[in-house]
């Protein structure tokens, strides 16, 4: 079992959404994302397989949720830098990004 202080260990940030691209060579249908962490993190990519539900117009400029201190990660030609979480809708290709529901500050940790 999961203690708190593992938890702690995930730094959890707050990032907005800037650029979105088709990511074609991907196993799974993705998009590639740019993402702003703020000043103290800076920009970040990463990739998602959200294609089923979000239009790349859907997501420029959404607020979402990220590991930012995972190890990168190779998928395919593309290096991830952070993991965008999300959620299943109906499988593990039809993905709903966790975002705060209000507007806050970009670089803001979870806690």
């Amino acid at each position: 079992m999961a203690e708190f202080k593992d938890f702690q260990k995930l730094d959890i940030r707050v990032g907005k959404i800037i650029e979105i691209e088709d990511f074609p060579e991907a196993k799974n249908p993705s998009y590639k994302l740019k993402i702003d962490f703020g000043k103290e993190i800076g920009i970040k990519k990463s990739s998602v397989q959200v294609v089923k539900n979000y239009k790349k117009s859907d997501l420029k400029g959404k607020l979402v949720l990220a590991v930012i201190n995972f190890p990168p990660k190779q998928i395919g030609n593309f290096i991830s830098e952070v993991l965008t979480l999300g959620v299943p809708k109906d499988n593990l290709n039809d993905v709903i990004l966790i975002k705060p529901d209000k507007d806050v500050p970009i670089g803001g940790g979870l806690y």
